[in-house]
């Protein structure tokens, strides 16, 4: 039997390449989906598709149809598959026939009950203590080429999104820190101007002194700042 050679389609290309295309309501979750349906639409023979991500904090599962995620954690609760093959080792398992591989025959029963023949599973190291697994499934026997570059290409997008998320991530948190810092700069300058106002303290001195009771009553000196700016603006209201 002659295995046909995996070809990148348009179709897969385009929809790979929107998946580095970040904005606010991207996540984790919503990149792995994208990657199992833009896999099991786009790479002929493809069934369907599984897009797990392991690292050290979480494992997330994401599948083109319910049976996969059956399948999948029925490998996760054997301990013993070709998804855990793919993550022990760092690489890439193919199954040309569950019927004829006479590796986790438990595994292998499971996948013909569900229609699947043949599957293939790519480890992604997207960066240090992170993998993502990728793996596809077909109805017949002998649908994978294991030299294929579209797995080539297929790993280089799934790194380029996620690597996208989390620099995108960055950014936004620093933002967010940066505009706490300057919003706490300018409340306590405010409280720096009620202490001079009510004591008579040059500007050094009502840091100080700010800084004093906070450290006296264990906070932040923004936080003792907030609490006196809004004390002070309470009695000019009474």
């Amino acid at each position: 039997m002659v295995i046909p050679i995996m070809e990148t389609t348009p179709i897969l290309a385009r929809d790979l390449a929107a998946l580095g295309q970040v904005s606010e309501s991207t996540s984790l979750e919503s990149v792995l989906r994208g990657i199992t349906e833009a896999v099991a639409r786009g790479v002929p023979g493809c069934a369907g598709c599984t897009a797990q991500l392991w690292s050290e904090e979480r494992t997330l599962l994401a599948a083109s149809h319910s049976e996969l995620i059956l399948l999948t954690d029925r490998e996760h609760a054997a301990s013993q598959g070709p998804s855990r093959e793919a993550l022990a080792t760092g690489r890439l398992v193919v199954i040309p026939d569950v019927m004829r591989d006479p590796r986790w025959s438990g595994y292998a029963a499971t996948a013909v009950r569900h229609g699947i023949r043949s599957l293939l599973v790519l480890p992604v190291k997207v960066r240090e203590g992170v993998v993502v697994l990728v793996g596809m499934y077909a109805v017949r026997p002998g649908a994978f080429t294991p030299g294929s570059p579209l797995l080539a290409l297929l790993a280089d997008q799934v790194t380029v999104a996620l690597t996208n998320i989390w620099e995108y991530d960055d950014v936004l948190t620093g933002a967010v820190q940066l505009q706490e810092a300057l919003a706490g700069r300018s409340v306590i300058d405010q409280a720096k101007g009620i202490i001079m106002q009510a004591g008579g303290y040059s500007p050094e001195e009502a840091f100080e002194e700010l800084r004093r009771v906070s450290q006296h009553h264990q906070m932040k000196v923004a936080d003792l700042a907030r609490l006196l700016v809004s004390e002070h603006q309470n009695k000019k209201k009474a």
